[in-house]
């Protein structure tokens, strides 16, 4: 297959260079048949391909037929409105099917169309178009949907065990759609729930997300920035844990939601982790695992951007990866995967020379990169993992005493490291605890210390220069402002502070019956509340205005307070959380089995002496 893509690239590069156009005389006659001068060109390029006349012939009126149908299908599309899509089917399907259409269906028409059409159960496919997941309720042209686009189609059946009964195929595929539905569901849930949390947060009592440099130190983002890149990085590491269980139909969609969030993210805030080019190798590394370059317009190009956000991110002759880690050998297996990908990319395009070159360089990093066993045996008789031995000795060119004391000091550098985070979270908790023993609530805690860099004393100022942090309230079983029930007690208390009756009573009503607030609030604002905490003449809390934008974290991310809610999302956090790997160099640890077979198949292909 590989190799008859090239052929055909070869020969339309060809067709191109000499701008020749087979759909047209000589070529092709008024029937649409073959002219006779076709004969000419099977010679004159089984000759310079080196190739029997009958493969090029067969190759050659491949590329004529193709032209005449998508020039056919443009002029029925000019006069009709009727486009012409690509599908690429499954891997058990090989062929690229065209399938026309209107644009004015919807994504679960088209879905039904191509299922029924093609012998697939409906709810067991998705549609990926233009990068993304196909959206069954909107138009094909609400999504962008054009006139010769490339449809790929996913099963996400998990086995290809087509013997079954066909009744119990169907109840198995429903059964599997649904859990896969469901957890996609889920992953959104628990990647939002996480995201919105603050960095307040005990680790050790609440899930929390954090995201580090290559040092493994937290770095300060802004909330919102922050946000999109803790859903990004979540997704991405769904996909990845699909990707090695070698689930790639089920991962490509985790993968793609990753990189629309991604693009949320600045520029420069990319080009502080290496992330983002992580994923786009890994989306080129799926559509290439699931037989579908071709529906990857761009991969080029995400192979580009992933080389040049490694060079931003590494330095240019990965200095920066020396600098802070003291080499670069773990990093190479992602560089040998990108040159393979490229290798591979230019033999599809028929750039044979180029194809060799990237692919010779893979394979030299191969071989630089393989792990001899009887080392990662005697580093685990140490006590150290597979994981740490391959990472340790491709870090160490492979001598064992050198891994073995760079594991030993990076474990101890991930502790001190967890130890000072750890400690500036509790510090963040306990002044959380301090403002709210002074009657604040734990929200504008929270959001006041995060606007004053953890400072206490401008924390408190800050509550009071913003009166809507004053209506926070912790407590659920609250009562309105203008039916609470205000003791004289507590009025007299504040008119022998100097307060007005009327000051006084307002006041109280307001933060319901709390005196600390209470005269602390008058007396920054002059004795008098400010207006956007004065009740209105008609009675309504000033808060109700803006109490949909006070939900929780949870109740933003679709809870509710019931129980049974309460633990779903429990379970779709941790859920979330199997899935991120405990050694923030996971994404390094390639065994490179994959690889060393591909390198292998393609080297025989353009015939390069294997050393």
């Amino acid at each position: 297959m590989a190799q008859k893509k090239y052929l055909i690239a070869k020969l339309t590069s060809y067709l191109r260079e000499e701008k020749i156009q087979l759909w047209k005389p000589p070529y092709t006659n008024e029937k649409k048949e073959a002219g006779k001068e076709m004969k000419d060109l099977v010679q004159k390029y089984s000759s310079k391909l080196n190739i029997n006349e009958n493969d090029t012939e067969n190759m050659l009126e491949e590329i004529r037929c193709k032209a005449i149908e998508r020039g056919t299908g443009n002029e029925n599309f000019k006069v009709t409105g009727i486009a012409r899509l690509d599908i690429y089917l499954p891997r058990r399907k090989s062929r690229k099917i065209p399938l026309e259409t209107n644009l004015f269906i919807t994504g679960k028409e088209l879905r039904s169309q191509i299922a029924q059409e093609h012998a697939l159960k409906e709810n067991a496919i998705k549609i990926i178009i233009n990068k993304k997941q196909l959206d069954l309720g909107k138009t094909l042209e609400d999504q962008g949907v054009t006139h010769n686009a490339k449809v790929m189609v996913l099963q996400l059946e998990q086995s290809d065990e087509e013997t079954k009964r066909k009744v119990q195929e169907e109840e198995l595929q429903c059964k599997k759609e649904k859990e896969i539905n469901d957890k996609m569901q889920r992953t959104k849930k628990g990647l939002e729930i996480l995201a919105e949390r603050e960095e307040y947060l005990d680790p050790d009592s609440v899930p929390y997300l954090d995201i580090a440099n290559q040092t493994g130190r937290s770095i300060e983002i802004p909330p919102q920035a922050k946000k999109a890149l803790v859903l990004a990085m979540g997704y991405h590491e769904k996909g990845r844990a699909l990707m090695k269980k070698k689930e790639y139909e089920i991962a490509l969609p985790y993968l793609l939601d990753a990189d629309k969030h991604f693009c949320e993210c600045s520029t420069e805030l990319l080009n502080t982790v290496d992330n983002y080019a992580v994923l786009q190798l890994d989306i080129v590394w799926c559509y290439f695992r699931l037989e579908q370059l071709d529906c990857l317009d761009d991969a080029e190009k995400k192979l580009s951007t992933a080389h040049r956000c490694f060079q931003r991110c590494y330095g240019e002759n990965h200095e920066r990866l020396i600098d802070i880690k003291g080499s670069y050998g773990r990093e190479k297996v992602l560089f040998l995967r990108l040159y393979l990908l490229q290798g591979i990319g230019h033999y599809h395009s028929g750039r044979e020379k180029e194809a060799a070159e990237f692919i010779q360089k893979a394979s030299r990093l191969y071989e630089e990169l393989s792990i001899d066993p009887d080392k990662v045996y005697r580093l685990s008789l140490l006590g150290f993992s597979e994981q740490e031995a391959r990472l340790a000795l491709r870090a160490c060119h492979g001598n064992v005493e050198h891994a073995a004391n760079l594991i030993t000091n990076r474990r101890e550098e991930k502790a001190q490291i967890r130890r000072e985070e750890r400690a500036k979270r509790r510090q963040r908790l306990e002044d959380v605890n301090t403002l709210k023993s002074m009657g604040y609530s734990e929200r504008a805690a929270q959001v006041a210390l995060h606007n004053t860099q953890g400072n206490l004393d401008q924390a408190f100022k800050f509550i009071l220069d913003n009166p809507e942090l004053l209506l926070e309230d912790d407590d659920d079983d609250s009562v309105a402002m203008d039916q609470f029930q205000v003791s004289q007690e507590s009025i007299d208390h504040l008119m022998y502070m100097g307060f007005s009756r009327e000051s006084a009573e307002q006041a109280l009503k307001v933060f319901k019956g709390n005196i600390h607030v209470a005269s602390q609030t008058l007396a920054h604002y002059g004795g008098v509340l400010p207006a956007s905490l004065l009740l209105s003449p008609e009675g309504s809390s000033p808060s109700e205005e803006s109490s949909s934008s006070k939900d929780s974290p949870t109740e933003s991310a679709g809870s509710s307070s019931s129980p049974t809610d309460e633990d779903m999302e429990t379970d779709a956090v941790n859920e979330i959380l199997e899935d991120i790997p405990e050694h923030e160099e996971d994404y390094l640890d390639l065994t490179l089995e994959e690889e060393e077979q591909i390198i292998h198949e393609y080297l025989s292909y353009i015939q390069v002496p294997q050393h």
